[in-house]
């Protein structure tokens, strides 16, 4: 893959939204910002965590900015409204921030962090505007923690929204992206409906309707080490209906 050193400084955001993640937080963050990339800056999003992930999060941005270089920022939301609308202000702040590139990532450390370079590097050298970070891809995998009903709920649940929306993306679900500026700037994230998980379908969605091209990557999906996972009730329900409307729109445009 293009080597990094040919691109120094660009401007790349990760977003991380969290609520309650102060256990995983400190370490996320060590990670992220110890990987080799110039121009990389790590912006967490909290919805107001009540075990004080917030003022962690500001902690550890008064501890990596330092020497005039900002290297990290808290954005603080008054209202917990769903994962969608928190990406949606990281996303947005970040575009306004001249980030070239925009990772979403979770705080909890399912993500392959190490896996960022690659990501970045295959977008610049290909031009696509989408580099998803897939388990379903040959060399994906999930960690074996995960019981096989959960395996089979996430299985089903990309082969639903492939089938209803007619894509081909295999990890649609997926919620470790790497998306280009011009992207996210074609699809008007202001527009987007979704406000939990499946923020990540209509986002990929709407991106390809758009033009935009996609590529997936495998990575290895780990189970959190701290915390619960977020995933209620309404957002699996939310998650169900969101590709039929997506698709019902479509056939009215």
């Amino acid at each position: 893959m293009t080597s990094l050193d040919r691109y120094p400084g660009v401007p790349v955001t990760v977003v991380m939204p969290t609520y309650n993640e102060a256990a995983n937080l400190p370490r996320m963050a060590e990670l992220v910002l110890g990987l080799p990339i110039d121009g990389l800056h790590l912006k967490i999003v909290d919805d107001s965590s009540p075990d004080g992930t917030g003022r962690i999060a500001e902690e550890l941005a008064e501890k990596y900015n330092w020497d005039g270089q900002r290297r990290m920022s808290v954005l603080h939301r008054t209202e917990k409204d769903g994962l969608g609308r928190a990406y949606v202000a990281g996303m947005s702040a970040a575009l306004a921030e001249g980030a070239e590139y925009v990772v979403q990532m979770d705080a909890d450390g399912s993500h392959p962090v190490e896996a960022v370079p690659r990501m970045l590097g295959t977008a610049v050298a290909t031009g696509v505007g989408l580099v998803v970070g897939s388990r379903y891809v040959e060399g994906g995998s999930l960690d074996e923690e995960w019981g096989k009903h959960r395996v089979l709920l996430s299985r089903f649940a990309n082969r639903y929204a492939r089938t209803v929306l007619g894509t081909k993306i295999r990890d649609i679900t997926a919620g470790f992206n790497l998306w280009s500026a011009a992207t996210l700037r074609d699809v008007d994230l202001a527009t987007l409906d979704s406000a939990g998980y499946s923020f990540q379908v209509e986002l990929k969605f709407k991106a390809v309707r758009a033009g935009h091209s996609a590529v997936e990557i495998p990575i290895r999906f780990e189970e959190r080490t701290e915390g619960v996972s977020k995933m209620s009730l309404g957002t699996q329900v939310e998650s169900a209906l969101v590709p039929l409307r997506l698709r019902m729109r479509n056939r009215r445009g």
